[in-house]
């Protein structure tokens, strides 16, 4: 049955993430909009709204940086302070920033007598701006909010538990006489899994973690399918201590193997091979899973709200500094993954 949600989950920090690509892009976006429709409106014509734009843009930019630079690093310091003090620093700072930056500015007598704001109504006009860009991005993530995509995910996974739990169960049952050891081992993987899968989908867990449980996985299901299921893990290009220290969302993994599994093994007669590679490329996490594709027509239902329920989670959780992407050809369906490496303790 779905779970609709009685009430919002809170959340914990309101103060952007001004570190975010995503959020450094609207930011800059909507201030220079902003400032260029004031400008042209106070101009009287386009042409002069747009030169004196153009004249005060280095203005605008350094202390818009400026100010987004002063919040990352802020945000270190008070993420777990009072909303209320979060949602004034996103206004005091640009204010501060901006004034600063004015004032250096107008010392120079080439442009001094041009650009249009004095110090106070400069500070003014950028805390207006920053506490409304903070109300906006806290709404942007109030759209995303945990609570919907968590319904979704348990929705999606009340539909998974029943059909996988009634398998393994019998898979357990059919080792209990012949291999009682490893139907042993079975049920503490199957025991392992649903933990995770009771954990919020907000959570953090090790790359290396992920990719123990997707091997529990792999091996509960190893007993069902047989030889038709190969699974090939490609990890040579990434140190173990990136492994144990990059954080991941919990459960990111599992669904796009269960999805490989589904897909690309179960339809099929003979073995059927899950190639899975795992890189670091700078400061990102690469993840690739490949598997058969045993139709001309690209995977759909269950296999598209997982990756939907994933795509709103990396929003919530990166913005756009994340991407899934998806590619069927030449008989293969694959999906690859880019985080950004976030280190753990």
């Amino acid at each position: 049955m779905p779970v609709t949600p009685s009430a919002p989950v809170p959340i914990d920090v309101v103060i952007p993430d001004c570190c975010n690509t995503g959020v450094i892009f609207r930011v800059l976006l909507a201030v220079n909009a902003v400032l260029f429709i004031e400008m042209l409106l106070r101009s009287g014509g386009f042409h002069a709204g747009v030169a004196e734009f153009m004249q005060n843009s280095a203005v605008i930019e350094v202390a818009c940086l400026g100010s987004l630079l002063s919040l990352c690093w802020l945000r270190r310091l008070i993420r777990h302070g009072p909303h209320w003090l979060q949602r004034i620093a996103c206004a005091i700072v640009p204010a501060i920033v901006t004034a600063f930056v004015i004032r250096m500015i107008v010392q120079n007598a080439n442009v001094a007598g041009n650009f249009p704001l004095p110090i106070v109504k400069g500070a003014v006009v950028a805390a207006l701006l920053g506490a409304v860009l903070q109300y906006y991005l806290e709404l942007r993530v109030r759209a995303y909010s945990p609570a919907l995509v968590e319904a979704q995910l348990q929705a999606l996974q009340a539909r998974i538990r029943p059909h996988f739990l009634f398998n393994s169960l019998n898979a357990v049952l059919s080792l209990i006489r012949t291999e009682p050891r490893r139907a042993e081992a079975t049920l503490e993987d199957l025991a392992e899994l649903f933990r995770v899968l009771m954990r919020d989908a907000r959570d953090l867990t090790s790359l290396e973690e992920e990719v123990r449980l997707c091997k529990q996985y792999l091996s509960i299901e190893q007993i069902r399918l047989g030889e038709r299921l190969q699974v090939k893990w490609d990890t040579v290009d990434i140190p173990e201590e990136v492994m144990r220290r990059a954080k991941i969302p919990t459960l990111l993994l599992q669904p796009l193997v269960e999805n490989a599994v589904h897909y690309g093994v179960e339809p099929a007669r003979r073995p059927s091979l899950i190639q899975i590679e795992i890189t670091r490329v700078f400061d990102r996490i690469e993840i690739a899973i490949t598997n058969p594709c045993w139709s001309d027509e690209p995977p759909s239902g269950g296999n598209q709200m997982a990756l939907t329920n994933i795509r709103q989670r990396l929003a919530l959780l990166y913005d756009v500094e994340a991407q899934l992407t998806t590619l069927a050809v030449r008989g293969f369906f694959e999906v690859r993954l880019s985080i950004p490496y976030v280190k753990g303790a």
